[in-house]
């Protein structure tokens, strides 16, 4: 066979990872790789973490001074098998067939090997990995050996190793860039047909155990940093042989006994059977897939593309309060594993709508590290309120970039806006009473910390940046002011709510978070005199105060080689210019859905041109605004691009991870894009339009406990199991089990 191409396979790894929220681990071959060739291995438990110190030649006060990193943990893939004294593997012999898969239904990966070794013996190999929904700390490989022509013994080796590197890149602020050992070993074990290794991060504390289990009886061997199982199988031609490999992950945030837990979990594993866990797979897919599977008539390639990236969301979010979603999930170590502003505006969307049970677990992760936010707040010079962190892991401020960091405020408006959406979405007043409120509360109060009124009596907020990180520290950044002025207007709106529901409840709530009317009174009034920066002449909303003030960047003569621009071009050289990294404006006209439409298609025409998509999240945004302003043709290539970024790797770093929060942006430009779905106060309001390429496409929604399928041809027809009320192009219409209307 010709030699395998190394940036395929790193892709590849990534591509083909498996990971259910709480463990991850990326498909690296479990033999191992020929000398020469590079790899990134890694297996990773959302929300453990190390700290490190974060070190400035020139410091000021309220700097972040440590930061946390996501931590590769312990490496369990290894397993050697041995034909007649040469070692598998697709580098040496003659690989006759290979093939590999991610099986989105069924939810594992395989891998199917025809060989031939170096001494001619012909076999099959099928790897089949899993990361289990239904025992989160539990991931399988599952390994058959069918010989085609060798009888004899098979010897079989299986390592747990301490030794992992983290991937390095200096140079690309995207990947990881820290290759510091974060793990000590602590101890090497084996017990009843089990083995592990238990370690303890550096500096922060915590714990981290890894133990294997068997179905077949493995005699245990043990290094300094690793442990070896061997067993030794007899198998005669056309016959099979069949190994798997139990993998328990326990950790110190989840678990109070790790190392029990971990024993306790793979030999229970090991004795109900890897078949049970696939049945137990299948059951949770199916019901996923009851609401989550979108329909693209006629076009199976979207429709499997889409669908993958939606599998993805559900591998990758957290399932409980200790944790959240990272901008690469668990397929790598890029961004540190840190959760950003990415998962209540792009991720949480998806599960609000199909599983609000998960999207309330991301939700009340933002209440669980509330405290580290109001610390953050005064160190930031504010007297009250809570300043949410642009990165984090376990709260605390990450980012050592003030500029395109700690200075986007409108990270509080993002994770005030996802729970109100939800609350809208699902009445779930007793979210609101448990957590919800209250980080909404505590958040809003940030606004009037950081705002001020001007001479005209409007008031601004000024030196944030907003999510166009291309255009940094600037006074009445448009989507923070509007975001801020709707996060306003529910602080207050939302306590009327509760006081009306459970006055008694609500009273409590003032008790504990100090609410004064004269407080109100200022949100309301800050709302009401909200500065959204306008011009005249062009008809859109500024960007800025300063954006139109400032040059043209020079398109026609930046070479392509030369994006994104934030690794060739200095950031004030790049913050003097019109030129933006992502959507900025237009992603508050998609949330808010509250300006004119001239408006809306006057400003998404001048941005666009100003636009470089640098960032993941930029496309996803194009097309839902191009949806709104019916231009589908437009809407359609984003939205390709959008569902083709990973599996094309078409910003050449899929090697590092998943874009998870592109994946989110892919639901929502087929559902709030193409479907024009929006949450308003008064329920769901549809404005769908379809692109020429199909014939049709449907979804389907968990609204309030009901199920909901919506599809979209030459006509728009909604069945419902019970009664809804829902707004097409701003008609009201009560459907009763179905509805179904032409599109003009």
């Amino acid at each position: 066979m010709k030699k395998l191409d190394n940036y395929s396979l790193l892709n590849q790894e990534t591509l083909l990872s498996t990971s259910n929220g709480y463990v991850g681990m990326r498909a690296n071959f479990e033999e191992g790789y020929k000398n020469g060739y590079t790899s990134i291995t890694g297996t990773y438990i959302n929300g453990f973490y190390d700290t490190s110190e974060i070190y400035y030649d020139e410091i000021c006060y309220g700097f972040p001074r440590s930061a946390q990193k996501m931590v590769n943990v312990h490496n369990a893939q290894g397993i050697y098998i041995y034909i007649d004294g040469d070692i598998f593997n697709v580098f040496d012999g003659n690989v006759i067939e290979i093939n590999r898969e991610l099986d989105i239904k069924n939810g594992y990966a395989i891998r199917k090997i025809r060989w031939q070794s170096p001494k001619g013996h012909d076999l099959e190999f099928t790897f089949k990995r899993m990361a289990s929904f239904a025992k989160l700390e539990l991931l399988t490989i599952d390994v058959k050996i069918k010989s085609i022509n060798y009888t004899g013994d098979i010897q079989i080796i299986s390592k747990i190793d301490f030794t992992v590197d983290s991937f390095l890149n200096v140079d690309d602020p995207r990947a990881g860039n820290d290759s510091e050992a974060m793990l000590q070993l602590r101890s090497v074990k084996s017990r009843d047909n089990t083995h592990m290794l238990i370690s303890d991060t550096i500096n922060s504390n915590l714990c981290v155990a890894t133990c294997c289990s068997y179905n077949v009886p493995m005699d245990f061997k043990h290094g300094e940093t690793s442990t070896n199982a061997k067993c030794i199988l007899h198998i005669n031609a056309d016959e099979s042989v069949h190994f798997i490999k139990y993998i328990t992950y326990t950790d110190s945030i989840h678990h109070k006994n790790i190392e029990n837990t971990a024993i306790q979990i793979a030999k229970q594993s090991a004795l109900e059977g890897i078949n049970f866990y696939y049945d137990e797979q299948k059951k949770y897919l199916d019901k996923f897939w009851q609401y989550a599977y979108i329909e693209v008539n006629d076009d199976k390639n979207v429709e499997y593309a889409l669908n993958y990236n939606l599998y993805q969301l559900l591998s990758s979010a957290g399932k409980d309060k200790y944790s959240s979603i990272g901008a690469k999930g668990l397929s790598g170590g890029g961004y540190d594993g840190h959760y950003f502003w990415d998962t209540e505006i792009y991720m949480i969307p998806f599960f609000t709508l199909t599983m609000p049970e998960v999207a309330r677990n991301l939700l009340k992760f933002r209440y669980q590290v509330l405290n580290a936010a109001k610390d953050r707040s005064k160190e930031m010079g504010h007297k009250t309120g809570a300043k949410i962190p642009w990165r984090t892991i376990s709260g605390s401020e990450c980012s050592s970039y003030y500029a395109a960091g700690s200075a986007q405020y409108h990270i509080n408006a993002d994770i005030a806006y996802a729970i109100i959406q939800y609350y809208l979405f699902t009445k779930d007043i007793d979210m609101l009473k448990e957590f919800g409120y209250e980080v909404i509360y505590e958040t809003a109060r940030i606004w009037l910390e950081v705002g001020n009124y001007n001479l005209k009596g409007q008031y601004c907020i000024n030196t944030v940046t907003g999510p166009d990180e291309y255009t940094a520290i600037v006074n009445n950044n448009y989507y923070t002011n509007s975001l801020a002025k709707y996060h306003l207007e529910w602080a207050v709106k939302l306590g009327d709510v509760l006081k009306d529901d459970d006055r008694k409840a609500f009273n409590s709530l003032c008790q504990k978070l100090v609410i004064v009317k004269d407080e109100i009174n200022e949100m309301q009034k800050a709302a009401q005199n909200m500065l959204l920066p306008f011009d005249d002449k062009l008809n859109i909303h500024m960007q800025d105060d300063s954006f139109l003030n400032k040059k043209e960047w020079d398109f026609e003569n930046t070479p392509k080689d030369k994006y994104p621009l934030l690794l060739h071009y200095h950031p004030l050289h790049i913050y003097r210019h019109k030129v933006l990294k992502q959507a900025d404006t237009i992603l508050s006209y998609v949330l808010l859905d509250n300006v004119r439409e001239d408006v809306m298609k006057d400003s998404y025409y001048y941005y666009k041109q100003r636009t470089t998509h640098d960032s993941s999240l930029s496309p996803c945004v194009h097309s839902m605004m191009a949806s709104r302003i019916r231009s589908t043709h437009e809407a359609y290539d984003y939205f390709m691009s959008t569902i083709r970024l990973d599996l094309d790797d078409i910003n050449r770093n899929t090697k590092d991870g998943l874009h998870i929060a592109n994946a989110g942006g892919a639901y929502m430009a087929m559902v709030y894009g193409f479907a024009g779905l929006r949450i308003k106060e008064d329920g769901i309001y549809l404005r769908p339009v379809k692109p020429n390429e199909w014939n049709s496409y449907s979804f389907k929604i968990n609204y309030q406990g009901q199920l909901v399928k919506i599809t979209v041809d030459k006509a728009i027809t909604i069945h419902c199991e019970k009664q809804i009320e829902i707004t097409i192009y701003d008609k009201r219409y009560v459907v009763k089990k179905k509805l179904h209307i032409n599109l003009v």
